[in-house]
């Protein structure tokens, strides 16, 4: 047996190169070698990690689970604190940002490297208690703080609090950040309202005559409308042209749609949703998912005629939802089954499940 080189293994732990005494097999051993040590991250089994990844946390076991988003692998874990919620990749996929909730009581946001797998840092977030949703723009991280009915913006670079905002409502819950930066939409649960936040050029009045103090100059100031929607709305999306937010309440079923330009509701449907959770928009913006928590169901609504397409029970409760980019699938974290289960789009059949132990909050991440 005369080969140029061959590996000679008796675990993933001890592996030996053996190769003549040539420099040729040498030089061939050692460029093998660094493409394995510099190649893509592997997992604990070997296996390359995608470039798009399905992010998904986990409850019960306080880790955030990498999965393949083909074969429906679990690839890596990564542990995160106590209570985790919800979770969103930054914009090139090489990080990861938890909020620990604690129904309003704790007060971490962790920061974990994509490509290293691994913790970055638990940050602090006091005095923003109860981080929960969560959203990033203009690579800034802006998380709900319901504990202190805020909203809040981390700066991943220098991993401190730059904004803040409070809402002054009951259970500020989640939240979505226009691509700008310059629009800030949170659900308010117990107070039963949706606030729009919008960062404004504020051009201020004359002073009085007689009044020698400097004249005001126009300024940004963050500006807040609330809009009223129904008990319980929790979950909600805006249309992928940006004309629509819609909210389902959890309490009555009630589907609250909003204008966004206008900063008014313009119906209230009575799809009798209950227990509604989570909700999205599909990318081509013609269908609506709203998951139950209390019942299991899945609801897909026509976004153009408000009508029920479909219903269909996921398990015993469904909450967060997450699309794929060409709207051929959905997955949705059911906390109590303890699994990720996936729906065709087309034919709406469950085609797989992903266990993970109290799944909930869902995110990709999409490296270069």
């Amino acid at each position: 047996m005369d080969p140029s080189f061959y590996f000679l293994t008796n675990s993933m732990k001890n592996i030996r190169f053996i190769y003549p005494n040539t420099t040729l097999s040498r030089s061939f051993s050692i460029l093998v070698l660094l493409g394995i040590f510099i190649g893509p991250p592997l997992t604990n089994f070997g296996q390359a990690i995608p470039k798009k990844t399905l992010l998904a946390l986990s409850k019960n076991d306080h880790t955030l689970s990498i999965i393949d988003p083909i074969s429906l692998k679990v690839l890596r874990t990564i542990p995160v604190g106590e209570d985790p919620h919800e979770v969103v990749a930054s914009n090139d996929g090489t990080m990861a940002f938890v909020t620990i909730y604690g129904g309003g009581s704790l007060h971490e946001l962790d920061m974990l490297d994509l490509v290293s797998m691994k913790p970055i840092s638990n940050l602090d977030t006091k005095p923003f208690m109860g981080p929960h949703g969560i959203s990033v723009s203009q690579g800034k991280v802006y998380f709900s703080a319901e504990g202190s009915k805020s909203v809040a913006r981390l700066d991943p670079s220098t991993k401190t609090i730059d904004w803040c905002m409070g809402t002054g409502q009951d259970r500020t819950h989640m939240v979505l950040v226009s691509e700008d930066g310059k629009k800030v939409f949170t659900t308010n649960v117990s107070s039963a309202t949706v606030s729009i936040l919008t960062d404004s050029l504020v051009v201020p009045g004359p002073f009085p005559p007689g009044m020698k103090f400097p004249a005001p100059k126009p300024h940004l100031e963050w500006i807040q409308n609330l809009v009223p929607v129904a008990k319980g709305s929790e979950g909600f999306d805006i249309s992928p042209n940006g004309q629509f937010l819609w909210t389902a309440g959890a309490d009555e079923g009630i589907i609250s749609i909003i204008d966004v330009k206008a900063k008014k509701k313009i119906l209230s449907l009575d799809a009798k949703v209950i227990g509604a959770n989570r909700l999205k928009f599909t990318p081509d913006g013609k269908r609506v998912l709203i998951s139950s928590l209390r019942t299991g169901d899945v609801f897909v609504f026509d976004a153009s005629t408000y009508k029920l397409i479909q219903k269909i029970n996921i398990g015993q409760g469904a909450a967060g939802i997450l699309i794929e980019e060409d709207g051929s699938r959905a997955f949705f974290g059911c906390t109590g089954d303890n699994y990720v289960a996936v729906l065709d789009l087309k034919n709406y059949q469950i085609i797989g499940h992903i266990p993970i132990n109290g799944a909930d909050g869902l995110a990709w991440a999409n490296r270069p």
